[in-house]
C-alpha cells in the first residue's frame, strides 16, 4: 500500500453506514470496534442499523455523540456498559471458581446457569418472571436521551420481530423509547414479549441481524460496515445437546443477514451485466469487522456481565477494528473489502 496514498485518503471525510449484530454481552466487542473507529475524523457515520445489544450500541452512541461528537459518543459507550456490569455485580449467572482459576468465561458449568437453562424448557417467562422486570429499563434511561433522539444527525434503525406475523419491523429516530430497544433484544426464553403499539414483539435477530435494507434506501453513504459478533462458521460439528442448541441460535440469528447479503451479490452481478434492476443496491460496498476469538465464546458466555469480560471484548474489538483500518480503510470509499460473491457458491 502506498502510505501517502492512504494519508491523503483519509483526508477527506467518507460517509459510512453501521451495521450492528446482537449478541448479549458480547456486543461489548461491538462496543471496542466502536470506540476505535470513533477515534476516525474521516469517517462519518451517517446512519446505523442494530439489533438486540447492536440497537443499545447505536443508540447510545446516537445519543453521546448529540451531546459531545465522537468523544462524547466514546463516553456514553463505557458508561453504558460499566452500568451494565455493575447491575450485574448481584447477577446469580456467574462463573465458578475454577472457571476463574482456569481463565474461562463461559457460565456452563455455573448451578444457577444450569438450573435456569433446564427451567426454561419447563417454564416460560410469564411463569418465572410474571412481573416482567428487566433491569436494562433503568440502564437505557440512565444512558440514551430519548427525548432528543430524533434530532440526532445520525439515522437509526432498530430492528424487533412481531410475534403475531414473525415479521420485522423498523423503528427510527423518532420511533425509539426503552421499550423499542428492550423488544429488540428480548429473547423469548427469557423475558415476556414487548408490547408496543398493540402489537407484540421479541428479539430482531429473528427478522434482521441487522437489517441492511434502510442503510440502502434511506442513507446517503455507499459503504456499510458490518460489525459481526454471531460467528458464520466453524468447523467441527456440535456435539453437546448445549453445542447443538447455540451453534441453532448462531444459524437462525445470521439467516436474515446472509440472505441480504446475498441479493447484494446478486444484484452486483446484475449490474455488472448491464441491468438497470437494482443499480442502487448494486453500488452498496460491504465491509465486515469481525474476530476468529469470537468462536472460542460458548452461548453462556452471553450472560457473562463481569466488567474484566466485557473490557476483554472491548480491547478485542478495539483491535479487530485496528486491523481493519489498517489492511482494508483505504477501499471505504472506493470498493468492497468483503467477498460477497463467495456466499453465493452452492447456492
Amino acid at each position: 500500500m502506498n502510505t501517502s496514498t492512504g494519508q491523503s485518503r483519509r483526508s477527506v471525510p467518507k460517509p459510512v453506514d453501521l451495521a450492528l449484530q446482537g449478541g448479549g454481552s458480547h456486543g461489548a466487542f461491538t462496543w471496542g470496534v466502536l470506540d476505535r473507529l470513533l477515534e476516525e475524523p474521516w469517517l462519518q457515520i451517517d446512519g446505523i442499523s442494530g439489533t438486540s445489544a447492536g440497537a443499545m450500541n447505536a443508540a447510545v452512541l446516537a445519543s453521546g455523540y448529540l451531546q459531545n461528537g465522537a468523544a462524547g459518543a466514546r463516553t456514553a459507550l463505557e458508561d453504558f456498559w460499566r452500568r451494565v456490569s455493575d447491575a450485574a455485580r448481584l447477577s446469580p449467572f456467574s462463573r465458578t471458581p475454577l472457571d476463574v482459576l482456569m481463565g474461562r468465561w463461559s457460565l456452563d458449568h455455573s448451578p444457577m446457569f444450569i438450573s435456569f437453562d433446564l427451567a426454561a424448557r419447563l417454564f416460560s417467562p410469564y411463569d418465572l418472571n410474571p412481573s416482567g422486570v428487566n433491569p436494562l429499563t433503568r440502564i437505557l434511561l440512565d444512558s440514551i436521551d430519548f427525548d432528543h433522539l430524533r434530532e440526532a444527525p445520525i439515522k437509526l434503525f432498530i430492528t424487533a420481530t412481531r410475534v403475531r406475523t414473525g415479521q420485522g419491523r423498523v423503528f427510527r429516530n423518532a420511533d425509539l423509547t426503552p421499550d423499542v430497544l428492550l423488544a429488540s433484544a428480548c429473547l423469548p426464553t427469557m423475558f415476556q414479549a414487548v408490547e408496543i403499539d398493540g402489537d407484540a414483539y421479541w428479539d430482531g435477530g429473528y427478522a434482521g441481524n441487522p437489517t441492511i435494507t434502510p442503510l440502502v434506501r434511506e442513507c446517503s453513504a455507499s459503504d456499510t460496515l458490518l460489525v459481526q459478533v454471531n460467528p458464520i462458521e466453524r468447523d467441527e460439528t456440535p456435539r453437546s445437546a448445549r453445542d447443538i442448541i447455540s451453534r441453532l441460535n448462531e444459524v437462525a440469528f445470521n439467516a436474515p443477514l446472509l440472505k441480504e447479503l446475498r441479493m447484494i451479490a446478486l444484484l452486483h452481478q446484475a449490474a455488472d451485466a448491464g441491468s438497470d434492476e437494482g443499480r442502487h443496491w448494486a453500488e452498496m460496498r460491504i465491509h465486515r469487522i469481525a474476530s476468529p476469538m469470537m468462536t472460542s465464546l460458548g452461548y453462556s458466555s452471553k450472560l457473562n456481565a463481569e466488567w474484566a469480560f466485557l473490557t476483554m471484548l472491548r480491547d478485542e474489538g478495539r483491535r479487530a477494528a485496528e486491523a481493519f483500518l489498517a489492511e482494508h480503510g483505504d477501499q471505504i470509499g472506493v470498493s468492497s473489502s468483503f467477498d460477497l460473491d463467495a456466499l453465493l457458491e452452492g447456492v
